[in-house]
């Protein structure tokens, strides 16, 4: 996966795919409620086989049973195709 910067209009588009997410700079974001703790948690763990698998890791919040995931390509200094891939496997493991 390339991790070229994406440009504005790029990220624009991606997000218009992924509606549950915001973007804040160089950074997207999406918080999401769980049933429970336990469940959070173990969305948590789905979520972290992927990034391992991916080697692409987003920064994680728990809050009960709110978690935030923020992604951003930290070795390119921005977005980049790795965090839209990424955003787009977190959404497809939280409405499983």
């Amino acid at each position: 996966m390339a991790t070229e910067l994406l440009s504005d209009a790029d990220i624009t588009d991606a997000l218009t795919d992924l509606p549950d997410w915001n973007r804040s700079g160089d950074t997207i974001t999406r918080t999401i409620e769980a049933p429970s703790f336990l469940d959070g948690i173990e969305l948590v763990g789905k979520v972290a086989e992927v990034a391992e698998a991916a080697d692409h890791h987003p920064d994680i919040d728990i809050r009960w049973r709110r978690v935030t995931f923020a992604l951003s390509t930290h070795s390119a200094g921005g977005l980049t195709g790795r965090d839209i891939v990424l955003a787009r496997e977190i959404d497809r493991l939280a409405a499983d």
